[in-house]
């Protein structure tokens, strides 16, 4: 399942936050999966796309980066998969 993470950066901590990542990497628990991220322009906000089919794997990932960070975690879908599904519904 593919998930949406919207990460909101605490006050002042973006440049920790890629220390941290360039000293420990992702330090993502086996399981769970970055696809790819895009960061806002003020440095304040990543939207990043990750894969895992044990929801649980984010407790553990997102321990190594509360300090710094907030999460929300969604789960979502390809528009290609939406396509799909509404398209068979239309045929019901």
């Amino acid at each position: 399942m593919l998930y949406m993470v919207v990460e909101r950066f605490k006050e002042g901590a973006a440049p920790k936050i890629y220390e941290r990542l360039r000293e420990k990497g992702r330090m993502m628990p086996d399981g769970l999966e970055y696809v790819s991220s895009w960061i806002d322009l003020d440095f304040k906000i990543c939207y990043q796309l990750m894969q895992t089919d044990d929801l649980a794997l984010f407790d553990r990932w997102i321990e190594n980066w509360n300090d710094l960070m907030d999460f929300e975690i969604m789960p979502v879908r390809t528009s290609a998969e939406t396509r799909e599904i509404i398209a068979r519904q239309d045929q019901l």
